[in-house]
Formats: structure tokens, C-alpha cells, sequence
């Protein structure tokens, strides 16, 4: 099931991107966008969004001496993407607002298959159990060369841990998140982000108003 077209129902619109594309400020605009064209948004983020989920996230992204095995990693991330659903996504889509999540599904696809090289169809069997088919209505992924998005991501200060991963890690996981907007175009909207914010966020208003326009008043 595919969260309703927008135009009457609920709509669940996620941003995905590796680190460096420019997520935090575009998921502003984003919400922005929506709430000025008449949706009443939830924003949210994956892994988090609930004060359970948000915990795991620490416990992920914190950089620790003890190796962090793939598997435990998957786990740990549908584990809250569960809370997740359960606490916020879903109630809010019941009442017909419009959610708008930093990640969701398809950034397990693309770090945990693609950086961690796990067994796609160890994702997928997660996916189908928790997800029963569920999806967001558009997907917005911000696409930037590793090299130039690592360079960005850099100058904010202290890595966590899945920034301090090496360029062939985001190299995969960029390769993944390609492979899936190009299977899946009608869900996937691919802006490029290695342009000016300006003509960033013009790509970005396109879309939005082409794949989910505004609310009826």
C-alpha cells in the first residue's frame, strides 16, 4: 500500500540523501512548502521521531571502540523505524495530516545493503514483516557525488559514526539509492544538489507541486 496521492488523504512525503546533500535545509523548506500550500505536516526522521526511537538513534550513530555488527545495526534500525510507525507515522496519516520524514525505508536499502553490502533480501523479508507493503507517496532524494557530499558533511563539526565511513561506503550507498529511484520513478523524484540552494529548492517546489500540489481549503 502507497500512503494516498495527496490531493484528499493522507501523504507521506520522505527525503533521502547520504550525508553532505543538504537534508537539514531543504527539509525545512520542504515543510515550508507544505504547510503554506494548505497541509498540516508532521515533521519527523528516521532513525527517531518518538523518545524511544530517538535513543536507538544515539545508540547508532555514536562512535564507539566496540565494532557494531551489520546485523545489530539492521535490528537496531527497524527496531525504531517500529516505534516510529507506530507512535507517530501511522496515527498522523489516520487523522489526514501530511507527514514529512528526514529517511525512511530506503536508507536501510542503501547503508545497510548498500554500505554494509548485507543481504538485500534480508532487508526486504524486514521490510515486508514491519511494513506490509506501506510506502510513502514521494520520495525527494538529494543526489551529490560522495566526494563533494563527504567534503560538506566534514565541515560541520565532529563525524558520528556512519560519517566517518570511508568514500567507498557512500560510494555503494549512493550506487543503491540510484538503483531504487530508477526502479521505482513514480515514487522517486531525483534533484540534483550539487547546484546552487536557489536552484535546489526551485527543483524541489517543481515536484512538490506537480506530485502533491495543495490542499483544498
Amino acid at each position: 500500500m502507497v500512503a494516498s496521492s495527496c490531493k484528499t488523504g493522507p501523504c507521506f512525503v520522505t527525503l533521502e540523501g547520504i550525508e553532505g546533500v543538504g537534508k537539514s535545509t531543504n527539509l525545512v523548506f520542504i515543510r515550508d512548502w507544505l504547510l503554506q500550500h494548505g497541509h498540516d505536516v508532521v515533521q519527523t526522521r528516521e532513525p527517531g521521531g518518538t523518545p524511544l526511537a530517538e535513543q536507538i538513534r544515539e545508540l547508532l550513530l555514536a562512535p564507539r571502540d566496540e565494532a557494531v555488527d551489520s546485523d545489530a545495526e539492521l535490528l537496531l534500525v527497524f527496531a525504531a523505524r517500529a516505534q516510529h510507525l507506530a507512535n507517530v507515522i501511522n496515527p498522523a496519516l489516520a487523522t489526514g495530516r501530511t507527514v514529512l520524514s528526514d529517511r525512511f525505508v530506503d536508507a536501510s536499502f542503501a547503508y545497510q545493503g548498500g554500505g554494509r553490502q548485507l543481504p538485500v533480501t534480508r532487508i526486504a523479508a524486514l521490510e515486508q514483516w514491519l511494513l506490509q507493503g506501506f510506502k510513502p507517496t514521494l520520495t525527494l532524494l538529494l543526489d551529490l557525488h560522495p566526494d563533494l557530499a563527504l567534503a560538506r558533511a566534514r565541515q560541520r563539526g565532529e563525524a558520528d559514526r556512519f560519517e566517518r565511513e570511508q568514500l567507498p561506503f557512500f560510494i555503494r550507498v549512493r550506487d543503491v539509492y540510484m538503483q531504487r529511484a530508477a526502479a521505482e520513478p513514480d515514487r522517486f523524484a531525483v534533484i540534483d544538489a550539487g547546484q546552487s540552494l536557489a536552484d535546489v529548492q526551485r527543483d524541489i517546489a517543481t515536484v512538490l507541486a506537480q506530485r502533491i500540489g495543495a490542499r483544498p481549503s
